[in-house]
């Protein structure tokens, strides 16, 4: 069954990190793009980082970029990640994993696959 689930969000103060997870299973054949997707209160989804299956085309809202990183490591189950780093209030928002089996994009429109999120809260 497909599956993607998320872990690793947590409260932090500004200027931290966190390293969020999203264990992806029974994706093996149809997912070329993964990506991580935020929600704040009040405010549409954005995405946030995207990376193709093969690991070359990382793609980064510029909010985000220099700070965050995304990886992933493929083994029969997928696993991706989202590094943090030097985070700010502004980063607060519930972080979605989702999977698509075409091209890499950060638009939540195009994706098919969503975990059920998990919350990240950065305190000033």
């Amino acid at each position: 069954q497909e599956r993607l689930v998320e872990s690793g969000g947590g409260s932090v103060q500004a200027g931290g990190s966190l390293r969020l997870s999203c264990a992806a299973s029974g994706y093996a054949a149809s997912v070329n793009c993964m990506a991580w997707f935020r929600q704040a209160p009040g405010k549409e989804r954005e995405g946030v980082a995207a990376l193709d299956r093969v690991g070359t085309r990382t793609y980064y809202a510029d909010s985000v970029k220099g700070r965050f990183t995304i990886s992933h490591d493929i083994s029969h189950d997928t696993k991706m990640y989202l590094q943090m780093n030097s985070l700010k209030p502004e980063d607060t928002a519930m972080y979605y994993c989702a999977a698509v089996g075409g091209l890499c994009t950060l638009a939540q429109s195009d994706y098919g696959y969503w975990g059920q999120g998990t919350q990240v809260t950065v305190s000033s």
